[in-house]
């Protein structure tokens, strides 16, 4: 407040002069008031720009203080939030981080009282990686294996002639375990090498044959009826290819049924409106995000391996592969390419 003994002391010209002052200092903090707000405003459409460049970005981005708070983060950041527990600052700028089944490649910046830390998932590439190092060695393990199955094959056959009558079941089973471990060498050569179908005209009846003969090379326990429906129409496909692809599911779904708490079981495969349908009556599938991942499986049997190349199969033939939902099995859509 003014103290008014000093403000009676002034003369009339001191009072003016004083007013005229009290005046121009209540306009410069009007003037302050003003610039301060459109400052405000500024830093937060600033802040706001800043957000929204950030969010772009598809990577997880945080901003930390001085004190090692959160300043700033986008979306992606904000999914992940413990990644940042697992961090070294201390290391040289770059860093990979495992956290929750992913791995993330994390750089940090330091700017001032700022640092920003990135953090981009690199799972996939790091799966990529693992798979062609385990394709190289499937490979390698293949190749060597072939010829002493060979061997073995041809000497089993000359075998199966010459011993008893009641010895040559023992023979035939191991036979079909020949002939399972040259299909895995075969599937394994194929996965590794890619896919590349020779597309050629056949009737798709010709599968039925291919499908008993696939259940009869397949040892199982319990008692499983097989229904196979191929019309008389012709396709333009990889016979051998499509042939492998059916082989791979009739087999899981005899292990599905192996595994079920049924003592007897059902596969059917028909083809109906342009699509192969696979369906059984065994043990519901277990973990369906690692359906047709490669050297993955939720069974006691088999590489994890036969859908994923069944996957590369179908693909390669312009077609998809897709779950049923009211019933546990598989549709199979090939390009028509008549």
């Amino acid at each position: 407040m003014i103290d008014e003994s000093l403000l009676n002391s002034l003369s009339n010209k001191e009072k003016e002069i004083f007013k005229k002052g009290l005046k121009d200092l209540i306009n410069r903090t009007y003037v302050l008031e003003d610039e301060y707000k459109k400052l405000n405003v500024s830093y937060i459409a600033l802040q706001e720009f800043i957000s929204q460049i950030i969010e772009v970005e598809p990577n997880a981005l945080w901003v930390l203080d001085d004190n090692g708070d959160i300043f700033l983060q986008n979306s992606e950041a904000k999914k992940i939030p413990k990644v940042l527990e697992y961090i070294d600052y201390n290391s040289k700028n770059t860093d990979e981080v495992e956290y929750d089944g992913s791995f993330y490649l994390i750089k940090i910046v330091s700017q001032k009282e700022k640092t920003i830390i990135s953090a981009t998932d690199i799972t996939e590439e790091k799966r990529k990686d693992r798979l062609a190092s385990m394709g190289q060695v499937a490979a390698h393990i293949s190749h060597e294996i072939r010829n002493p199955i060979g061997s073995v094959s041809l000497l089993s056959s000359v075998l199966f002639k010459k011993i008893d009558i009641k010895n040559k079941p023992l023979v035939l089973e191991i036979q079909k375990s020949i002939w399972r471990v040259e299909r895995i060498i075969k599937a394994t050569l194929l996965f590794t090498k890619g896919i590349q179908p020779n597309f050629q005209y056949f009737y798709l009846n010709k599968l039925t044959n291919e499908c008993k003969l696939a259940v009869k090379q397949y040892t199982f326990s319990k008692e499983i009826n097989c229904n196979f429906n191929f019309p008389h129409t012709q396709v333009k496909c990889d016979f051998e290819l499509i042939v492998l692809v059916l082989q791979n599911f009739i087999f899981n779904a005899i292990d599905a049924i192996e595994e079920s708490d049924d003592e007897k079981g059902v596969i059917d495969i028909i083809y109906k409106n342009g699509s192969i349908y696979v369906t059984d009556s065994g043990e519901e599938i277990k973990n369906k995000n690692i359906l047709f991942e490669s050297f993955k499986t939720t069974k006691t049997k088999g590489h994890g391996l036969g859908l994923a190349l069944s996957l590369q199969i179908i693909k390669a033939h312009h077609g998809k592969i897709e779950l049923l939902e009211n019933i546990k099995g598989f549709k199979i859509t090939l390009e028509d390419k008549k």
